[in-house]
């Protein structure tokens, strides 16, 4: 008795601090063997095998409860909130210098950059030209959405249904057909075909660099600060 005493004491607590390991088995079945070497006798056989037989399915289970908590804290990790990419720089200085101008371009900075980098074009270029035509969107046809002077000339003009759709469809236009179909490498070879006017090009060029100029400003100020 006071060997079954020990042994389920020494169980109890190993189920209650650590889990199980192949150690304490094969420490707890060397125990029962010379016990029951020592005591003999098929009835004491039979009750060390049957507390044997306890001991292991108890610490089974304790194995698998300790299994589960290692599952569950995976799973709680998984489950963690992914945290969310950095806002682009880009995005920012550009917001923040078209705030300069009281632009109701503002709030679509994020869309112009997103969409220059769809058609691989500078980030700048889209916005300076809206500088040009229409001091960044202050100064457009009613409803038109058009701050580009796009497919304006004489008692033509085209209407665009929002900011987005104008951002995208400059865009494309710029991509596919200045650059793609008529081989516009600069600025200046684009005003060839964009613009009647011989010092467009040098000015949508002003307004690309004061933006570079800015965003050059405002991260050495953001450096400052950290």
């Amino acid at each position: 008795m006071p060997f079954q005493m020990h042994t389920l004491g020494f169980f109890y607590s190993a189920k209650q601090n650590n889990p199980p390991t192949n150690r304490t088995v094969s420490r707890l079945r060397i125990v029962v063997e010379r016990q029951t070497e020592r005591l003999g006798g098929c009835i004491m056989n039979t009750i060390f095998v049957f507390i044997f037989s306890l001991i292991l399915f108890f610490l089974s289970n304790g194995k698998t409860v300790f299994a589960q908590e290692i599952f569950a804290g995976s799973s709680a990790a998984l489950l963690k909130p992914v945290v969310q990419k950095a806002t682009d720089s880009r995005v920012r200085i550009l917001r923040e210098y078209l705030e300069k101008y009281n632009s109701p371009l503002v709030p679509y900075a994020a869309t112009f950059v997103d969409t220059a980098d769809k058609y691989n074009l500078d980030w700048k270029l889209v916005a300076a030209i809206s500088g040009v035509e229409s001091t960044f969107g202050r100064q457009i046809p009613p409803d038109s959405f058009n701050g580009w002077g796009w497919g304006i000339y004489g008692n033509n003009m085209i209407r665009f249904s929002s900011w987005n759709e104008g951002i995208e469809t400059i865009s494309e236009g710029l991509r596919t057909k200045y650059i793609d179909k008529w081989g516009a490498r600069n600025v200046y070879e684009i005003g060839r075909f964009y613009a009647a006017s011989p010092t467009w090009a040098q000015r949508v060029e002003y307004f690309m660099n004061s933006i570079g100029n800015f965003e050059t400003l405002s991260l050495a100020n953001l450096s400052i600060s950290l």
